[in-house]
């Protein structure tokens, strides 16, 4: 039984830019096969920003990465039923081809911008690069576009920053760099891999404004992959809860915050404190811990974790169900709780 999540899931009137299904990633070690993302479907249409959030080995990153080529084969192996960029189809592209589309019609911001600039090359060089390589400019055109993206993410002294070595630049500002050389070559979807984990809370501010200031003006899907809930809340349309692999929850923004669904999601948003409140309540953890992805249970993978289980739900994976127009869940104990209450709409 495969974990499945209908299709036409986003609320966005727009365009399917991104169409995912079954998307699978297995690592071969030597202690077994490492089940790293297990079927997981999701749409984004154009100009929509999609948060894919779960705790640290979920597979958030690691799904994000294998669409675009990221994930060495072997050890790895990536397969998908569908993973369709505005009519591209990923799977069908060779190394070459997908070098062509990172770039110029995929964007990526990776979480820690000291260790994915190249040292020895200037800032501006490696931004100009990309124009030369995506949009076919010449070295001084490309030098100057270069310095004009370092303006647009914010940079003031952008001709000096240009000049500067990764090394020379705060961490603010290497992932301020980092942002523009992802969008110099103008892609349709940008991927950012918790580009702001290792900032201060005052430059975390800034940065998702910035990143949501630059998806309205170029008008590109935005996908942000975080573990941190807070983050989220201000830049997300939709965001779907990834654990153990697979997504367990799907839900516009203020669905998910106002009414979360499932166990989990209730756990994580329960871990977080809500600062707008008079009075704190204690905050709650979640019990237990994820499961080895080498020996995954038949069942729900949270079934150890889970307030709700049933029996069934030790040896039959769960399905993603709707329980209102924009919010699917996959557990069928909580599922039938919000049936029985009457507490959503269709």
């Amino acid at each position: 039984m495969r974990h499945v999540l209908p299709t036409g899931h986003h609320t966005s009137e727009a365009a399917t830019l991104l169409e995912v299904r079954g998307l699978h990633v297995e690592f071969l070690t030597p202690e077994g096969v490492v089940h790293a993302v297990n079927g997981v479907d999701f749409d984004v249409a154009s100009g929509e920003s999609l948060a894919i959030v779960g705790e640290s080995g979920s597979g958030k990153t690691v799904a994000a990465m294998a669409l675009v080529g990221l994930v060495p084969a072997p050890p790895a192996r990536v397969r998908a039923q569908r993973a369709v960029l505005n009519g591209l189809d990923l799977l069908a592209l060779d190394g070459a081809e997908l070098s062509e589309v990172r770039g110029a019609r995929i964007g990526f911001v990776f979480q820690d911008p000291l260790s994915a600039l190249n040292p020895v090359l200037t800032i501006g060089r490696q931004i100009g690069e990309v124009i030369e390589r995506h949009l076919e400019f010449s070295g001084g055109e490309a030098k100057r576009r270069a310095v004009d993206w370092l303006v647009r993410v914010g940079i003031a002294d952008a001709q000096d920053v240009a000049n500067s070595f990764p090394h020379q630049l705060s961490g603010g500002m290497r992932q301020r760099a980092m942002i523009a050389m992802a969008l110099a070559g103008e892609p349709e979807l940008l991927i950012a891999d918790e580009p702001t984990t290792a900032l201060d809370v005052t430059v975390q501010a800034q940065i998702v404004d910035l990143m949501l200031q630059l998806r309205d003006d170029l008008g590109m899907a935005l996908i942000w992959i975080s573990h941190d809930l807070g983050v989220v809340a201000g830049l997300a349309d939709r965001v779907a809860v990834m654990y153990a692999g697979r997504i367990v929850e799907s839900a516009s923004v203020g669905d998910l915050y106002g009414q979360p669904a499932h166990p989990y999601t209730r756990g994580l948003i329960s871990s977080v404190p809500d600062l707008r409140t008079e009075r704190l309540s204690r905050l709650t953890t979640i019990p237990g811990g994820a499961p080895d992805p080498i020996a995954l249970p038949p069942g729900c993978a949270y079934f150890p974790r889970c307030g709700l289980s049933e029996l069934e739900c030790q040896a039959r994976l769960p399905m993603m169900e709707s329980i209102s127009s924009n919010h699917w869940i996959a557990c069928a104990p909580a599922a039938k709780e919000i049936a029985a209450t009457g507490d959503r709409e269709s």
